[in-house]
């Protein structure tokens, strides 16, 4: 069986205060590679600490977290900054893309950190932009797209590094309906090409999209099955205290929530 892409065991967050705050419960989460996965809850629920946890942008209190078979709770912050440029990709609601750039010019800052060299940089963001349907609007400025278009090139950014795991926090929370139908359609052609996903939407219907539905309550953990023909041997989830339920089932600002 393939390494986990990522596997939280006892996984848990709780910010100092009086009282304390327990953000997120001890929980256990497997995703295995090409799974697709939906992360849903109320506000204050605890999806950002649980996608701040899984995109390193924040520590955990307690407990073990491998990325690619790799420990990062002991990483210094420069190596969690370079295991996360690395491994994980993020596509966020409010595409953050820097108007006075090109589109190829904000793909190719997502490497500009890293060890990939000019010319292949170059390379790499004209094939994502390729990828995404934008080959045609690579010397286009964010100004000059529409929202549709300026998640594309966001999405683009996140897969020129080649990613392990794409995190995708709310993408269409800013899109119309017709726009968010031709976004999902790409997350999952980007998914049976074998992308991983996690997809964290407060939107019933693209959770629907997903394959597997994590539910998040006061800090816990839950999971339902949303395709009963799932193959076995697909991540699992396990939230300690709690009971893994497993059924059949038919432009802005923001933060990872």
């Amino acid at each position: 069986m393939s390494t986990p892409v990522l596997a939280l065991t006892g996984v848990h967050r709780t910010y100092p205060g009086t009282p304390p705050v327990e953000a997120l419960r001890p929980s256990d989460l497997t995703v295995r590679p090409g799974d697709h996965l939906a992360i849903t809850g109320p506000s204050g629920s605890g999806k950002s600490t649980l996608l701040n946890i899984i995109g390193l942008l924040d520590r955990m209190t307690g407990g073990e977290y491998l990325l690619n078979g790799r420990s990062v709770g002991l990483m210094t912050e420069l190596g969690r900054t370079s295991w996360r440029s690395r491994q994980i990709g993020f596509v966020f609601q409010s595409f953050h893309l820097l108007n006075y750039r090109t589109a190829l010019e904000n793909v190719e800052l997502s490497m500009l950190y890293g060890t990939v060299g000019r010319r292949e940089r170059a390379a790499r963001a004209r094939e994502a932009l390729s990828r995404v349907g934008l080959d045609h609007r690579i010397d286009s400025f964010p100004g000059t797209l529409s929202g549709g278009e300026r998640q594309r090139v966001a999405i683009a950014r996140a897969l020129a590094a080649r990613p392990s795991v794409l995190l995708c926090d709310e993408p269409t929370g800013s899109l119309d309906s017709r726009t968010t139908g031709v976004v999902l359609d790409l997350l999952e052609e980007l998914n049976q090409d074998g992308l991983t996903l996690l997809v964290v939407t407060h939107e019933r219907d693209v959770a629907a999209r997903a394959r597997r539905r994590i539910t998040i309550s006061d800090g816990q953990l839950h999971e339902t099955e949303m395709d009963s023909g799932v193959a076995a041997g697909a991540g699992s989830l396990a939230a300690s205290g709690t009971d893994v339920r497993v059924q059949g089932e038919s432009t802005g600002e923001g933060t990872p929530a």
